[in-house]
């Protein structure tokens, strides 16, 4: 069953049980799909599904900030189960240690030896762990370890 298909059918089960967040989250989630399908003039595959999603997790991450900031108790609860639904469709995130793994094995591939060559390092490295680390965390790794090497 691809993902998509996975979102209707939980869609459907989520209106059964009367579950208001996880429906909510679904449902946005489908349009945004269904919204980039439209862009791309195709179905989306299941890695472009799978970007979807994350950037809904991150919108809902963002707005959950936005809330705490703006002393919003009243709807982070709502928006936290809302995460919490769409975070199950996501594959398990990688640890900072598994993470330091695979950039040392793409530093190694490359020969990189020093920071200038973080760009290289970041192509080579990103296709493997995209959709399960965030970027700005796996930069901040493959920096450090570049640093480390050029000393």
């Amino acid at each position: 069953m691809s993902l998509k298909e996975q979102l209707q059918e939980d869609l459907k089960e989520a209106m059964r049980k009367g579950d208001e967040a996880r429906k909510t989250a679904i449902r946005m989630a489908l349009l945004a799909i269904r919204m980039a399908e439209v862009e791309a003039a195709r179905p989306l595959r299941e890695d472009e599904i799978l970007r979807v999603l994350q950037s809904e997790v991150k919108r809902r991450r963002e707005t959950l900030e936005e809330l705490e900031r703006a002393h919003r108790p009243d709807r982070l609860a709502a928006e936290r189960a809302e995460l919490e639904a769409l975070l199950a469709y996501l594959p398990q995130p990688l640890t900072r240690e598994e993470i330091e793994g695979i950039a040392r094995e793409a530093i190694a591939e490359i020969g990189a030896a020093s920071p200038a060559h973080l760009g290289e390092v970041m192509k080579r490295l990103m296709p493997r762990i995209r959709g399960r680390a965030d970027g700005r965390e796996v930069q901040e790794i493959v920096r450090r370890l570049l640093a480390e090497a050029s000393t």
